[in-house]
């Protein structure tokens, strides 16, 4: 389906072939144990290895990704499988130190308790690294572009080259850009992973991440090893979940198209505000990563982040507005604004915001946050 537009390749990404009466989309398949024949492993036998409603949400993630995918649970057991998968003790892993808190969290108190080293390098900063040869010995790369929360942009196909020669995988946490505004695998990635908890799924309603690996020799090596691990450790989702989110990937480019323009407004309206400093969008001319994310991206995301005076403001923004809610987590159908600094895991001021453009009216969302902005100043 890699020949249609975005549109089609999410609503009928994964279906099965046409047949008279039977639905548009099957209903999940709610089993454990199968049937068993002759042949225990010539037919689904138990749930946890895969089941048929899983399948069909991977077909269609890994069409929109260019690889061969597999659904976890959350985002973060997809993270932890990447690494694990690849790293072990005596191994070096190189993760953002500016990208989401919870993945350095892992990093140091998990990865370390196995032997792994673990070291962290800044989103704007490890292209350069990787051009310096400063890659050469580490087993894993995890790059996340644009970053979460401060939406640095990183060229991953520079980092690519360099991982490509030291041997290392690279994997880059698209969450952010969701596969309709980047796609990695294209750009020399080994692995694609997301939680696809947030702009994927898109409904705030359920936890779900994924890694999708390259259909290269190599990539199907790794797939092969995710796999066995996914097998291993139980960190598959059941089926009503994966039902939940293949039905929910459908809507995708339409959320997007909303939640950009949404995005592109809400931080013209930030940059021109005296309450608001450093606002960042990466589709905003004038961003430190505009450039870089017009070449490298397919579209922009509905992500903004911007800094107020301090707690205090970010709360009385809330407070004014209508539409705007107080909420952790982003991509989904509502408009939320997270105040970073509350988690403790970002190097951020205490009233740095991070604005997650629901698919409300652009112009309703605008109007109630500049009234909201305006009490403020």
């Amino acid at each position: 389906m890699s020949d249609l537009g975005d549109g089609t390749r999410v609503v009928r990404g994964g279906d099965e072939p046409v047949a008279p009466g039977a639905p548009l989309r099957p209903s999940p398949v709610f089993a454990a144990p199968y049937h068993l024949g002759e042949d225990p492993y010539a037919t689904d036998f138990y749930a946890r290895p895969g089941h048929p409603t899983l399948r069909v949400l991977e077909r269609a993630v890994g069409d929109l990704d260019g690889g061969e995918c597999l659904v976890f649970a959350t985002g973060m057991a997809a993270i932890s499988a990447a690494v694990l998968a690849v790293a072990g003790a005596g191994d070096r892993v190189v993760v953002p130190s500016d990208g989401y808190y919870q993945t350095r969290a892992f990093g140091e108190g998990e990865l370390t308790r196995f032997g792994i080293e673990v070291q962290q390098v800044p989103t704007l900063r490890i292209a350069e690294v990787a051009a310096r040869g400063d890659l050469d010995g580490a087993a894993f790369v995890l790059l996340e572009t644009p970053s979460n929360p401060e939406l640095d942009v990183c060229d991953i196909a520079a980092v690519a080259r360099a991982t490509q020669a030291a041997g290392a995988v690279l994997a880059v946490d698209n969450t952010t850009a969701t596969p309709l505004g980047q796609r990695p695998l294209d750009l020399g990635a080994d692995l694609v992973l997301a939680a696809d908890t947030k702009a994927l799924t898109g409904h705030s309603d359920l936890l779900m991440g994924h890694v999708t690996a390259s259909r290269s020799e190599r990539g199907q090596q790794l797939h092969t090893r995710l796999k066995a691990w996914r097998d291993r450790t139980g960190n598959g989702p059941g089926a009503f979940d994966a039902w939940l989110a293949h039905r929910s990937l459908s809507t995708l480019d339409l959320r997007l198209a909303r939640q950009a323009t949404t995005a592109a407004a809400v931080a013209d309206l930030l940059a021109d505000h005296p309450a608001a400093t450093g606002v960042r969008w990466p589709g905003r001319p004038g961003d430190p990563s505009y450039e870089l994310a017009s070449r490298q991206m397919l579209r922009m995301n509905g992500v903004v982040s911007a800094t107020l005076a301090d707690e205090a403001a970010v709360h009385a923004l809330v407070r004014a507005s209508d539409l705007w809610l107080a909420a952790t987590s982003f991509g989904g159908v509502h408009s939320t604004v997270d105040r970073r600094a509350q988690w403790g895991g970002d190097a951020v001021a205490e009233g740095f915001v991070r604005f997650s453009c629901g698919i409300e009216d652009t112009a309703d969302l605008v109007a109630d946050l500049t009234r909201a902005l305006d009490t403020l100043v």
